[in-house]
């Protein structure tokens, strides 16, 4: 993985791949590269690092061809080299190929080709694919036949694009469990994995599905699927993405800017569900399964990453408002456990790409269980948005630093109303969250008001090489989620641990170099949250406390204290997470780290 483009048509395809590799960078990166095709031949250029140095080279030295691919690098096989980076070639450089994914059996593959007289210049799983395909159009009469001969050897999970010198007018395009996208123009077509990437073009786009083959001409598309061995009319739709919100302003980074749209992320995730005049919630995603989930006696929540984080909090939130049972489970475990499952149980996947490799397996894992399968996703039109029978849509808008931060807010926000919408009016809690669901986000602003005061206590602790995040109820999963994002974009050894779990092992890591950040707003838990904390200073641990504004009680055994506002206990982890987002993102900075596209992530994990 991790991010491609492609073009044919018109007009010169250098400069469209380029932007599309642009708007493809949030996805984190280490590599892009570009190859071109005409009449005269083919041309390839590659480099480690960002694509602005590739731009010049490919601005001045790349001819105004047609066709074109281009690609992003997050490298699973090989390191980070020019070699290794995509486009991959076969022997003869005639055959150019970019891809997402896993192949799984390559060494065989590899092997197998390296019997037959091909050699390889790279580490890659990758230059298995055209090196296969020179092999097999040796022996058959077209390109898409031995595109396919390919494509039936290949194991794992893909979405793999090539061109050749022999075809300067055609793109081909598969996918298997990872996303591509074909954008439909006037005597053009475009190729994406991420349709970002060539929203400034068309929103006219055909979703592959897996096993799907794509031959694209400038003026047609022809779609075969190997599985089915079916040739399908493709079907238009149109997207619904506003990629003028994607842009940067005047903020320093998206990260930040993201974080400020805290408050109207929770907004567009209430909007016109949580309904005080009429007391009710209204979810029109599950509006075609309301008699399934009545005889839904158990959900199992599959999510990975900050997904699994707030599937946690809505672990709470479901048990407690409606009365079900409610387990989470990293879909990378699910995947490969054997346990028993009833069709009274409902899989709920979030995930905010709605391209989540495991999380797209889990939901494949239970397609002949005759379960109901739902889905909570900020991308609309994503292969989870698609697959699942019903699900509530996040509207987050578009998140580019690759550490998720709004997204997680609004994935609490509607793991809240699934909770109310089963709950159905029955518990005195619904009103009183219904309402509080309305106020949450001038609360959150009122946090984001703020920020000087928690930038001067994060750059105080960025010095510190551990940290430690604990918390009780919702509040254990929040300090997960605030350890996840110190990681992520800091760098910085940190972990989250239930309060109660202290005495069970964390203490022992416990001096003046480890400090602790304890959530400790107002609960019927906050006593015990107090002996932690004291538990933790006896052993002259530093600890930073988040509490309820006017809790003047906790400055007496805490050496900083930051509030948030007054809020339903159901509410606390939305709050509690915008600090813990502001608390990562000012050590960052202050050891001057890149937030958007932190080492070694990737945005969308298309490959498990």
């Amino acid at each position: 993985m991790c991010g491609i483009v492609g073009y044919i048509g018109p007009k010169p395809s250098k400069n469209i791949i380029l932007r599309g590799l642009e708007a493809l960078e949030y996805r984190g990166y280490d590599s892009a590269g570009i190859a071109l095709v005409d009449s005269k031949g083919g041309q390839v250029f590659k480099q480690v690092g960002r694509v602005n140095g590739l731009t010049q080279e490919v601005e001045e030295e790349a001819s105004n061809a047609g066709l074109a691919i281009g690609h992003t690098r997050w490298a699973t096989h090989g390191g980070v080299t020019v070699a290794n980076a995509h486009p991959q070639m076969n022997s003869d450089h005639s055959i150019f190929v970019v891809h997402n994914g896993i192949i799984e059996n390559f060494d065989e593959l590899r092997q197998r080709l390296e019997e037959a007289g091909y050699t390889f210049e790279s580490e890659t799983d990758t230059e298995v694919v055209p090196q296969l395909i020179d092999y097999y159009l040796k022996q058959l009469p077209s390109f898409v036949a031995a595109f396919e001969a390919t494509l039936r050897d290949v194991r794992g999970a893909y979405s793999i694009v090539a061109i050749s010198t022999a075809e300067p007018e055609t793109l081909y395009a598969a996918r298997l469990s990872s996303p591509l996208v074909i954008g439909v123009g006037e005597h053009e077509n475009f190729l994406a994995s991420d349709p970002s990437a060539i929203m400034d073009h068309t929103k006219k786009v055909i979703y592959l599905e897996d096993y799907d083959v794509a031959v694209i001409t400038k003026d047609k598309v022809d779609i075969h699927n190997l599985k089915e061995d079916t040739h399908t009319s493709p079907k238009i739709e149109l997207l619904d993405y506003e990629n003028e919100k994607a842009l940067l302003g005047d903020y320093p980074n998206f990260m930040l800017k993201e974080i400020f749209e805290a408050p109207a992320a929770i907004r567009s995730a209430t909007l016109g569900r949580a309904v005080v005049e009429q007391n009710m919630v209204k979810l029109g995603g599950l509006e075609g399964v309301l008699g399934q989930l009545k005889y839904i006696d158990r959900i199992v929540i599959v999510a990975m990453g900050t997904s699994y984080y707030a599937g946690l909090v809505g672990e709470y939130l479901i048990e407690e408002l409606a009365d079900i049972p409610v387990e989470v489970q990293l879909a990378s475990e699910f995947n490969y456990r054997k346990e028993p499952f009833s069709r009274s149980t409902a899989l709920l996947a979030i995930s905010q790409s709605g391209e989540t490799a495991d999380t797209i397996a889990a939901l494949k894992k239970v397609e002949d269980y005759g379960v109901l399968r739902l889905g909570i996703v900020n991308a609309v039109g994503s292969t989870i948005a698609r697959m699942t029978d019903a699900g509530v849509y996040c509207h987050a808008g578009p998140e580019k630093a690759v550490a998720s931060t709004k997204a997680f807010l609004a994935q609490v926000t509607v793991l809240l109303l699934i909770a109310l919408h089963l709950n159905d009016g029955r518990s005195k809690r619904f009103r009183p969250l219904i309402e509080e669901l309305n106020e949450l986000p001038a609360k959150a602003q009122a946090i984001l008001d703020h920020t000087d005061e928690i930038k001067a206590i994060a750059e105080k602790y960025a010095d510190y090489r551990d940290f430690l995040f604990i918390g009780r109820h919702t509040g254990f999963p929040a300090a997960l989620e605030g350890a996840l994002k110190v990681k992520e974009i800091s760098y910085l050894h940190a972990e989250g641990y239930a309060a109660g779990e202290m005495k069970h092992g964390p203490l022992a890591m416990i001096d003046e170099n480890f400090p602790t950040f304890a959530i400790a707003t107002d609960s019927p838990l906050l006593e015990k949250t107090y002996s932690n904390i004291q538990e933790i200073k006896a052993r002259k641990g530093p600890v930073l406390a988040l509490a309820t504004r006017g809790n003047k009680a906790i400055t007496k055994f805490c050496s900083d204290v930051i509030y948030i506002p007054e809020t339903e206990p159901e509410t606390q982890s939305i709050l509690q997470v915008i600090v813990m987002q502001l608390f990562a993102y000012y050590i960052a900075i202050k050891r001057d780290n890149d937030v958007d596209r932190p080492r070694n992530l990737a945005k969308s994990v298309t490959v498990e």
